[in-house]
């Protein structure tokens, strides 16, 4: 009798054991899969979008290049003669006009060659001035035959070779003066001072290869920039009309580096590099406000025609597709529909349709990442544009509008305020993730029991060995 009530125990434990598990896995897993198969279900309705209307308006044909810009002029500030940099007389980065003095070279030696030089001059203007004297007596005493001819001659062609002697003292004074002259170098040009080369007290010659500063002319200035040579007509056009105006943007190809300033074309390279294809123009800036910087590299953006009435869209509806580009065409029926196009140009902001489409066509400018041809979308207008995370979004929108719809069974509020092996509600609905459109969502495999039935056969020997005897005998 006390072994039949053990195996009736034993077989009345294991029945428990395995209905609490399939209680649990009922709670755990099927509200979620019901939950979520509905949830995929509203999400495949409607998808938001952004939509944007085709219009038609005047688009600038532009050519866009990499330019360079260059100073107008260049100077480096070389010695010419050999001698010690005594002074600077500019600052670096500072502004100088043309002939103003920037350094100075040790003139002692110079000065003496000079002064050597004017009073050589005055020796031989002395000597010619009594050359001529005598020169004047033999000529008297020759016509009244008191002297002779001959000596006449002799002094006559003695004062033509001081003159001649004179004359090169002048010519000395003027080299000496010339080279006392570069002992005060001036900046041949109106620029900008650079960073010095050489500093005070150093011996010069005038065989350095590297200069004491360099000089440079800012204003205005070149951008150089180069083209292929596909487009060149386009441009030799432009300029024959008149259109010469040249942009320079920054680095997002938008933003103008020296607004309302535009340039202009100023040169064609006269022939094209066979090596590259390219074709090299310059453009000239006023850079009044110092913009443009020389070495800097610009993008340069040229109005070389206009296209009037051409129909544009936002760049953003344009989609890459195995046949060529194609638009999402919004229909009566909030349906979005395939449409290829042919785009004849296109920016970061706008694109021009050739063909395929018309003024007044709705086209669809986001949500791409969920849109199949023929599917039921809704336009939005204060949510931004759906990304990968719409899903997500979405669900919650309906968790709004449908509170019961996401609380969680009874049971699974028990357990989960008693904190067993069941987890949070919430926690699990978050872990499931929003259901995928269009596809119903799978319920993961029911997880194993807690225990398997040999063990709860032990544990229950274990606990009648436990037991007094009058107890189990009472059992």
């Amino acid at each position: 009798m006390i072994a039949l009530s053990r195996k009736t125990i034993l077989i009345g434990l294991c029945l428990a054991a395995v209905a609490g598990a399939g209680y649990w896995w009922a709670g755990r897993y099927g509200d979620d899969a019901s939950g979520g198969a509905g949830k995929g279900k509203r999400l495949g309705q409607e998808i938001p979008v952004r939509i944007a209307v085709a219009r038609a308006q005047d688009v600038p044909v532009t050519i866009d290049a990499i330019g360079t810009v260059q100073a107008l002029n260049t100077a480096t500030i070389r010695t010419q003669v050999d001698g010690r940099l005594v002074a600077l007389r500019v600052t670096e980065g500072e502004d100088v006009k043309k002939g103003e003095i920037v350094a100075e070279i040790e003139p002692n030696l110079y000065q003496a060659q000079y002064d050597q030089a004017v009073a050589k001059k005055a020796q031989d203007e002395a000597n010619l001035a009594n050359a001529r004297i005598d020169l004047g007596r033999y000529e008297k005493l020759a016509a009244s035959n008191y002297g002779s001819q001959q000596q006449y001659m002799t002094q006559k062609y003695l004062v033509a070779q001081l003159e001649a002697l004179v004359k090169t003292d002048q010519a000395i004074i003027d080299s000496a003066k010339t080279t006392l002259g570069y002992c005060k170098i001036a900046s041949p040009i109106d620029g900008r001072v650079g960073i010095r080369n050489v500093d005070v007290g150093n011996i010069l010659h005038a065989s350095d290869l590297i200069g004491i500063l360099n000089i440079t002319q800012l204003k205005p200035i070149y951008v150089v920039f180069v083209i292929p040579q596909e487009k060149l007509l386009s441009v030799q056009n432009a300029v024959a009309r008149g259109s010469k105006k040249v942009t320079a943007l920054g680095p997002d190809n938008q933003t103008e580096i020296d607004p309302g300033h535009p340039g202009e074309v100023t040169a064609i390279d006269n022939q094209i590099d066979q090596a590259t294809g390219t074709a090299k123009i310059k453009a000239t800036f006023a850079n009044q406000s110092l913009r443009l910087w020389p070495g800097q590299f610009v993008n340069v953006r040229m109005v070389v025609d206009t296209l009037k009435n051409a129909v544009v869209v936002p760049a953003t509806a344009i989609r890459p597709g195995p046949s060529g580009p194609y638009v999402y065409i919004l229909t009566d029926g909030d349906l979005a529909v395939t449409r290829n196009v042919k785009v004849s140009q296109q920016d970061e902001n706008l694109a021009v349709v050739a063909s395929g489409l018309k003024p007044g066509d709705t086209v669809l400018t986001s949500g791409f990442g969920r849109i199949s041809d023929g599917a039921k979308v809704r336009v939005v207008s204060d949510e931004p544009p759906v990304a990968s995370g719409a899903g997500e979004k979405q669900a919650q929108g309906d968790a709004a509008a449908n509170p019961g719809e996401l609380t969680p069974p009874r049971g699974e509020r028990e357990r989960s305020r008693e904190g067993g092996r069941g987890g949070n509600w919430s926690s699990r609905s978050q872990q499931a993730g929003p259901a995928r459109p269009g596809a119903e969502q799978e319920a993961p495999a029911p997880p194993p029991p807690s225990s398997k039935p040999e063990d709860s056969l032990k544990q229950s020997e274990r606990a009648q060995a436990a037991r007094p005897p009058g107890r189990q005998n009472q059992r």
